[in-house]
């Protein structure tokens, strides 16, 4: 192929005509987000506009046919995508509900109550979407460095398998989990009845706060644990009395404690609320530092390969938790050398029990095959070490505060300062959208967006899920915006840019379809019962959405799963068996071959995307 060519787009995909085809399923999110970069279909390029409604996968499909996108023009060979919900056709996954079911989403989500629940946003479809778009943008960055055209696959039987590979991972451990797994945890009521989510790190505020509302020690002790293992557990089985005791009091006497103990409570909002505020920002933003005289980026253009398209770039990542370092474990597995900075003595998350071979197995679902190097940012030899790393890197990543990065004179003016053709990504929790926002982790920014709200159906008062959905969309979202960065970075001529991510964006991203039925002034949530496993006399089945309704008139409680199974078969009814535990992945003949295990004995899900 012909170089495609140098220019001053500020957006990666501009000049780039989208074409769609296939039945629709996950591939919504991914036409917008491909829009959004700058696609337009050769009708609005036509028309002269980029922010149409753009092309539609045709008709509703069966759930087994594959759809596909293919992007073409500006000088790139054609990049094209196909998007499945399950690579084996006879699997039963074959749309959301299934999805959920059968990769244990629907388990751990279900955890909190007690039985497996699956979630009435179409999470799965999301991050898939989302999965599309990268291994597209990908394809087009190994082109614009030299590589040939390759074709992308993925799908959302892969994409359920990433977002509960933590859970999956400390499931294959070789210890038992460090807090019980067991029903129970936020959000709390007022006695004025609000309900609203808890946040700290801190033991001390924890303990502050509730002795400021009066509640029993024992409890204040005992609650402390499974409260602070909520996101590695997806539950938080603390004590009755720590509920029993917000409901004796007022919002506002328990926004006063919490604000006079340094913890943070956030009411959990509508998604009426949310969608009257809403500034219809996209989820992510890419800001050039210039098109001046930027310093050509350093690369060997013969590294991108086929099933490696970020081959011979170095990404370094200075994350904590989940959000960063997904997003940097998604760009190692596009082939990216990926270096971790981690404070001395190692990051701490590294002996977060359940281990394999010593090591925390949650830990290496997100940070297996990365590299890391000791760097204390504090200390001001360590900061001129950690930007002269960066003088010589493609990406600079981080999730640290709001603020601390300029603090420590290590944004994104001062990194350019030193690499002209730096991606500077930070993926955060508000991107500054939100005035007064709380603390921006999972379960917060779940609370004051809507998610608790849109997570279930009607008949289920709301609450946010303990399953850490936002960190792992974010972190999804992260990577898709660095890939972007990369990209328009490749077609600036080696200009840096900025790229911005953050859980608000991944909250607005999940909730798109709610928050346009609540604009519309329709009922924004789904209707009751929605997703609801089916009880069988050894386990759970899920119909899909649209067989939902028939199955209903069946009592399927006295057969066994599979018998249950056949007999909806036969009546021309669709479901699948709900995975319990997600151990039970190892063996599932619907993921043939899929779960491995690393070098340390821990469980890996596979690559979410194919190149061919």
């Amino acid at each position: 192929m012909a170089s495609p060519a140098v220019t001053r787009t500020v957006r990666p995909l501009e000049g780039l005509h989208l074409d769609a085809s296939g039945p629709p399923g996950p591939t919504g999110p991914a036409l917008e987000h491909l829009r959004l970069l700058g696609a337009v279909t050769r009708a609005e390029a036509g028309a002269g506009a980029g922010t149409g409604a753009g092309p539609e996968p045709d008709g509703p499909g069966d759930g087994r046919t594959p759809a596909g996108i293919s992007l073409s023009g500006a000088g790139f060979d054609r990049q094209d995508a196909t998007v499945r919900w399950s690579a084996h056709p006879a699997s039963g996954m074959t749309d959301e509900a299934t999805v959920q079911a059968a990769t244990g989403i629907m388990a751990v989500h279900g955890r909190r109550d007690g039985t497996p629940r699956g979630l009435a946003v179409d999470y799965a479809a999301t991050a898939t979407g989302v999965l599309a778009v990268q291994g597209m943008l990908a394809g087009l960055l190994a082109q614009a460095r030299g590589g040939r055209a390759v074709k992308v696959t993925t799908g959302a039987d892969r994409a359920g398998l990433l977002a509960v590979s933590q859970y999956l991972a400390a499931a294959g451990a070789d210890e038992g989990e460090a807090a019980e797994l067991a029903p129970g945890g936020p959000p709390f009521t007022s006695s004025d009845g609000v309900l609203f989510e808890l946040e700290t790190l801190d033991p001390g505020a924890w303990a502050a706060f509730w002795q400021a509302l009066e509640a029993p020690f024992g409890a204040v002790r005992a609650g402390w644990r499974p409260f602070q293992f909520r996101y590695a557990t997806a539950c938080a089985p603390f004590p009755a009395a720590l509920h029993t005791t917000a409901r004796t009091h007022t919002w506002r006497r328990i926004e006063a404690a919490a604000a006079a103990c340094g913890a943070e409570v956030c009411r959990l909002r509508t998604l009426a609320e949310r969608a009257a505020e809403h500034d219809g920002a996209a989820p992510w933003s890419l800001s050039p530092y210039g098109f001046g005289h930027p310093t050509a980026p350093h690369r060997d253009p013969g590294a991108p390969g086929p099933s490696r398209p970020l081959a011979g770039l170095t990404v370094l990542e200075a994350g904590r938790r989940i959000q960063a370092p997904l997003a940097a474990h998604l760009l190692g597995l596009l082939g990216a050398d990926v270096v971790r900075i981690e404070p001395p003595g190692g990051d701490p998350l590294r002996g977060m029990p359940p281990a394999c071979s010593g090591i925390s197995a949650r830990w290496l679902a997100l940070n297996r095959g990365k590299r890391a190097v000791e760097l204390d940012i504090k200390s001001v030899a360590d900061r001129r070490r950690l930007r002269q790393m960066a003088s010589g890197a493609d990406v600079f990543l981080h999730n640290w505060a709001p603020g601390k990065a300029a603090a420590l004179g290590l944004d994104s003016a001062h990194l350019a300062a030193v690499n002209p053709a730096l991606v500077y990504a930070y993926t955060g929790g508000w991107a500054g959208r939100i005035p007064g926002a709380p603390m921006g982790t999972d379960f917060m920014v779940q609370a004051r967006t809507g998610v608790g709200e849109a997570a279930r159906p009607q008949d289920e008062p709301p609450a946010p899920s303990l399953m850490t959905l936002l960190d792992v969309l974010g972190g999804l979202l992260g990577a898709e915006a660095v890939l972007a960065g990369l990209l328009l970075r490749e077609r600036s001529g080696g200009a840096g840019v900025r790229v911005d991510s953050s859980l608000l964006g991944a909250a607005d991203a999940l909730t798109a379809p709610a928050l346009r039925r609540a604009l519309r002034g329709q009922d924004p949530r789904r209707p009751a019962g929605f997703r609801r496993p089916l009880r069988t006399a050894d386990g759970w089945i899920a119909p899909t959405d649209t067989c939902a309704p028939a199955t209903a008139a069946y009592d399927l409680r006295e057969l066994p799963t599979a018998e249950a199974l056949a007999q909806l078969r036969a009546h021309g009814l669709s479901a699948t068996g709900v995975t319990i535990d997600p151990a039970d992945l190892h063996h599932d003949p619907r993921f043939p071959g899929s779960i491995s295990r690393d070098a340390h004995g821990a469980p890996a899900v596979p690559d979410p995307w194919s190149f061919l």
